[in-house]
């Protein structure tokens, strides 16, 4: 399993970056994920961080070294991250929990599959095209995907952005669990915060991950976002992963080299 990825984080202009992000692996399973811990809420900072720390540690347990089953991994983990959030509001008493966004994919055997929670996003690009991104839960991805509610949204302007779901939140956060998606070489797989989505069109996007490397496509990206949006910048943050591993590969028993 050979692969290269890059992150990056940097703040906008937000009084401080509650981004976080990151990855794990072993020999034969990759994890990366991303989470935005939510405006409004207290220690939005604190979510994304549990967040990630509670995902991570149960990717380190499972993984010896292939989860038994990546999608069930997948659920487990954001309900877990959802859970402990719940728990850490109960045992310090917090009117309100603290809340995050997150997406994370696992990478083994030579698929990817993914899930996310909110408007943090994956993308996966192949040969110059756009393959598959996420689909924000938030009203205005809504009115886009049911063009018979479109009305309803566009009498809702200023909350067109809203997130209907989210970690923390006091109901059972939404979430589904993709396919599998059989990599090949040269797939290059992004998750990045909306403060990078909502400043560059898709077609940008898609047009720096295949043309350079991603250490430079994710710096690139981040300075470009940041750049468009000015001062009122939201905290942009990327990580990115290309797949390196030859197409052959997949055909390998689990666990060969």
């Amino acid at each position: 399993m050979r692969f290269s990825v890059f992150q990056v984080s940097r703040q906008g202009g937000r009084k401080k970056n509650e981004d976080r992000m990151g990855y794990s692996y072993t020999s034969d399973s990759a994890l990366l994920m991303l989470a935005d811990g939510m405006g409004g809420h207290p220690d939005g900072e604190v979510a994304a961080t549990l967040a990630m720390e509670t995902v991570a540690r149960l990717f380190q347990t499972m993984a010896q070294p292939q989860l038994d089953n990546a999608a069930d991994f997948l659920a487990q983990a954001l309900m877990a991250a959802h859970d402990a959030l719940r728990q850490h509001a109960a045992d310090r008493a917090m009117p309100d929990t603290p809340r995050t966004t997150l997406v994370m994919a696992v990478i083994q055997s030579g698929q990817v599959r993914w899930t996310h929670c909110g408007d943090s996003r994956l993308y996966i690009v192949r040969a110059h095209q756009l393959l598959a991104r996420t689909q924000d839960h938030s009203l205005i991805e809504h009115g886009r995907r049911h063009p018979h509610d479109q009305a309803r949204t566009e009498t809702t302007e200023p909350n067109r952005h809203v997130l209907f779901t989210c970690l923390g939140s006091p109901t059972r956060p939404l979430f589904s669990v993709s396919d599998p998606l059989v990599l090949q070489q040269g797939d290059t797989l992004m998750l990045c915060s909306d403060g990078l989505w909502a400043s560059l069109p898709e077609q940008d996007i898609v047009a720096e991950l295949s043309q350079q490397t991603v250490e430079n496509a994710v710096p690139a990206l981040v300075d470009k976002a940041l750049q468009q949006a000015g001062q009122r910048s939201d905290n942009v943050t990327c990580l990115a992963l290309t797949w390196l591993t030859p197409d052959l590969s997949i055909n390998t028993p689990p666990g060969s080299h």
